[in-house]
């Protein structure tokens, strides 16, 4: 991609990466670990907010590239963040089953399907933002606000799932390597939600910014 490297010289914001420094708060003691994936969505609004006082839109379109160019290039540095983000939530979760197994009484355990729900929730704020956004790109707040209040209640539901939901509570919210098949399954079933948002975010995206005026 070659806006790619454009996207990460001139448009990563300084929180961005700092956020996956997030990935962290896995190891909090009962605390809803789905939490930390939105700080990377919230690095992603930053992103994009600060495009939006850059001009970025206006100086990219005057490049030889075309409108979807743009835009595969800005969700593929999003969708690199996100990856980063669930593999230092990889590295949190053996941390701490190196440090010693606990029970969360706040949602998922730290294990293998607590990363099919960091899939899920990026698949579910992508696919919400970006089309939205891309419709006016001077408007990132209320884009955002609904993307956000999405992932809260899916997160919200996840919760409430490992206490109500037999699958989630008895085979997926569990201490690895129980169960491991079932997660290994979800986690796998949650990547390929993730790939497909993702093209269909493209889709949708493109399809928008292509009837925006930029104004040049």
């Amino acid at each position: 991609m070659k806006l790619l490297k454009k996207e990460f010289r001139l448009c990563l914001h300084p929180t961005a990466p700092l956020f996956l420094a997030l990935a962290s708060m896995i190891l909090i003691p009962n605390y809803p670990y789905a939490v930390s994936f939105f700080y990377v969505t919230l690095g992603v609004f930053f992103i994009c907010l600060t495009g939006r006082e850059n001009h970025d839109a206006g100086y990219t379109a005057a490049l030889p590239v075309s409108r979807k160019q743009i835009v595969e290039g800005r969700i593929l540095l999003v969708c690199c963040l996100e990856l980063a983000d669930l593999l230092a939530a990889a590295l949190m979760v053996w941390l701490k089953s190196l440090i010693g197994f606990s029970p969360n009484q706040a949602g998922m355990d730290a294990n293998i399907a607590l990363l099919g729900e960091g899939f899920l929730v990026f698949s579910l704020f992508n696919l919400i933002f970006f089309p939205r956004w891309y419709k006016d790109i001077n408007k990132v707040g209320a884009p955002f606000l609904l993307a956000s209040a999405a992932v809260f209640v899916y997160i919200l539901l996840a919760i409430v799932s490992t206490y109500a939901v037999p699958f989630v509570r008895d085979c997926l919210d569990t201490q690895d390597p129980d169960h491991l098949t079932e997660k290994l399954l979800f986690t796998g079933a949650a990547a390929l939600v993730f790939a497909c948002s993702a093209w269909l975010t493209v889709q949708l995206s493109v399809r928008r910014f292509e009837q925006v005026d930029l104004q040049l």
